[in-house]
């Protein structure tokens, strides 16, 4: 007969054991799209250092998305 399995090391192997292999993919496919997002914004602000710029850019508060030039047409797709 088979008890509660306890808290701690048997809990937490058996919960290792019983992911599937394409769980562990996607956390490793989702850690390095993390890294290279990181890595990228370390370049690109090296390179805005460079240029004297910033990294991101301040976006204006002058226009929003709907007084874009191309705002009625976006309109018009989405009737």
């Amino acid at each position: 007969m088979r008890g509660k399995p306890t808290k701690g090391k048997n809990l937490n192997s058996e919960q290792e054991q019983a992911r599937s292999l394409r769980d562990i993919e996607m956390e490793v496919l989702a850690e390095g799209r993390e890294w290279t997002r990181k890595r990228l914004e370390e370049k690109l602000q090296e390179e805005a250092d460079l240029r004297g710029g910033v990294f991101p850019p301040e976006w204006s508060q002058s226009k929003t998305s709907a007084q874009t030039a191309d705002a009625p047409a976006h309109r018009r797709r989405r009737r």
